[in-house]
């Protein structure tokens, strides 16, 4: 970790990159192991299916609340709030076995079924290390602070399976002993916790930040911000439409493609999109931060259309292999440029306002292409998905082209104006 992150990059965000990765870590493991566990305890799929709602519509109000209060708190004491949270939450559920008291837990608390981007940790850790380290660096620390949670969650997600083979080999109840590991999430947190008490404070105090910015937030880049959320949920919404899960059933129903198959197909190119992210500090120091995530994202986007008419399952397949080389490099950049263009103590919730929607945007088109799939096995999800993404990048090209990519919101709500 330490040859890879910026050599400028201090301590603090040291221990950010590690918590994170701690963190991914244990929401893989959860991700994977809460369905089956929630069954085990006798769970009708309806019940199941709310608490991992309940998870996800939680984990949202929680990031947006924490976002859009950084103005009055310390993001040191923001972070070990919600390590407290965490904790607790992994408590709840290893010590609860009824349905209520479970779905009150992962309401309030900070369980991610999905191991996903969306959590309370996000807005305020992008923010502080977005404070440590010059905008050149941004877009190298956010790959490497991406790339470090995906590679532990796919470990968590492959741990998974260790409480079922050991109580099965120790001759334990196979439930219980999933309840058990979910002491293992509520350790992670204490384990985040002690990293995150040795953070510093922050380096702009509440009281000298100006008084107009501690009246409220997204005071100077609430367009900015806005204007952004609405573009990264398009983008969201076309994703929604090829999740993996779908883009697994299309191939089966279109291909006939066994359920290994196409686990291998996906293991490879979650490490050929998180590997890729690598690259994305090189080109935006080269071309830009915007041009980045556009031309980039364009070509994955293409390619994800053209899969739809695919012959056979092995064109299908190295489409969208080559889509994955692409298909993430968009990401370290567009978290750069967030925490870019707006003023520093308003970060976390400019963080927040583009994070949120996204998931929600996410979580709406799945249905979509289900009812889709459902009538016809051509890939019209993939060649909407491709459609609705290319929209999203050549309007974000047209729109922010031209923004400065060193200053705050104001100026480029100048240079957009003018």
């Amino acid at each position: 970790m330490a040859r890879l992150l910026p050599q400028s990059s201090p301590p603090d965000v040291r221990r950010i990159v590690a918590g994170r990765t701690i963190r991914g870590f244990a929401d893989g493991f959860v991700s994977v192991l809460l369905a089956q566990y929630l069954t085990g305890l006798g769970f009708s799929p309806v019940e199941v299916g709310a608490i991992v709602t309940g998870t996800l519509i939680g984990s949202a109000i929680l990031t947006l609340g924490f976002g859009l209060t950084t103005h009055r708190f310390p993001l040191r004491t923001l972070l070990l709030a919600a390590t407290a949270m965490m904790v607790a939450t992994g408590l709840g559920f290893a010590s609860l076995i009824w349905f209520w008291p479970l779905l009150i837990v992962a309401v309030v608390g900070t369980l991610n079924p999905s191991a996903g981007d969306v959590s309370v940790f996000l807005p305020t850790e992008q923010a502080l290390v977005a404070g440590h380290v010059t905008a050149a660096d941004r877009p190298r620390l956010f790959a490497i602070y991406n790339l470090f949670a995906i590679f532990a969650g796919a470990l968590g997600a492959a741990a998974s399976i260790a409480p079922e083979a050991l109580a099965h080999q120790m001759n334990w109840d196979v439930t219980s002993t999933q309840r058990a590991s979910f002491l293992l999430y509520a350790s992670a947190g204490v384990v985040i916790f002690f990293i995150y008490r040795r953070l510093h404070e922050d380096r702009e105090p509440l009281t000298t930040v100006s008084s107009a910015a501690r009246r409220g937030v997204l005071r100077s880049s609430r367009r900015t911000v806005l204007e952004l959320a609405g573009l990264f949920s398009l983008d969201s919404a076309g994703s929604g439409l090829v999740v993996t899960s779908l883009l697994v059933l299309w191939l089966h129903l279109r291909f006939d493609l066994s359920a290994a198959q196409t686990g291998a197909v996906f293991f490879a190119a979650g490490i050929l999109g998180g590997c890729s992210q690598l690259l994305a500090p090189r080109l935006a120091a080269r071309f830009g931060l915007i041009r980045t995530m556009v031309f980039t994202h364009l070509p994955a986007n293409a390619l994800l259309a053209l899969a739809a008419f695919a012959p056979t399952g092995g064109i299908a397949i190295a489409l969208l292999l080559v889509r994955a080389l692409f298909a993430q490099m968009d990401v370290p950049a567009r978290q750069a440029f967030v925490m870019t263009v707006v003023p520093a103590e308003e970060r976390a919730a400019a963080s927040s306002v583009t994070n949120v929607p996204r998931s929600l945007a996410s979580a709406a088109t799945p249905l979509l292409a289900g009812v889709l799939l459902s009538h016809s096995t051509f890939g019209w999800p993939l060649l909407i998905a491709g459609g609705v993404k290319i929209t999203y990048d050549l309007m974000l090209l047209a729109l922010y082209r031209d923004v400065p990519e060193e200053s705050g919101a104001k100026r480029s709500r100048r240079s957009r104006s003018a």
